[in-house]
């Protein structure tokens, strides 16, 4: 949404709400001494399930890793993997899962970004290659500006991805006090605000 005279392009969000202790994921925000990694999935991001799958047995041994992949794409045989869970999708927990990441492996839409960048959280990027092309141009804006790291999905694979991933770990304080530092990225009162004014022309 463009708001007038301002000339801001802005994303309202929902409002952040947590109650840590009454979740089915408990487990990933008990353990505080585990550094937490979540992976957001859905029918668009198959490659980045697959390769984190393939990948489990590198990232648990440092990471607790809750993933999001979409309806119909879970794997029964990794049910009892330790230090991984996973959900086809989360709705009321949501705000708790950001809440205990640590880190994220994300998509790069611009819901997704918003979210990110209004909750500071570290995120190795994967690009959606396809499509309209704006996945990438997102990922790399933020990466131009120090707010992200980005990984091609070109260059995704299981020996690749647990490296990317102790890169992004090694460089989350610099890229939570650099997504402090930015403007709200919480559009949502801007976009009030501009409905109030017109309410009372």
């Amino acid at each position: 949404m463009k708001l007038e005279k301002e000339g801001l392009v802005v994303t309202p969000l929902t409002e952040q709400k947590t109650g840590l202790w009454d979740m089915a994921f408990i487990w990933f925000c008990a353990n505080v001494a585990v550094p937490r990694l979540m992976i957001g999935g859905s029918l668009g991001a198959q490659t980045v399930n697959a390769v984190l799958r393939e990948a489990l047995p590198a990232l648990t041994k440092r990471f607790d890793v809750l993933h999001v992949c979409g309806k119909g794409n879970l794997d029964a045989s990794l049910e009892n993997t330790p230090g991984y869970k996973q959900f086809e999708y989360l709705s009321d927990e949501l705000p708790d899962a950001f809440a205990c990441a640590d880190i994220m492996l994300s998509r790069a839409g611009s819901n997704s970004l918003s979210e990110l960048m209004a909750l500071c959280k570290p995120a190795l990027l994967i690009p959606y290659h396809s499509g309209r092309g704006d996945q990438v141009l997102n990922a790399n804006s933020l990466k131009a500006r120090g707010l992200a790291h980005v990984m091609p999905q070109s260059e995704l694979t299981a020996e690749s991805l647990p490296p990317a991933i102790d890169a992004l770990w090694a460089d989350r304080e610099l890229l939570r006090q650099r997504l402090a530092a930015l403007p709200d990225a919480d559009g949502t009162q801007l976009v009030l605000d501009q409905i109030h004014k017109y309410m009372k022309k």
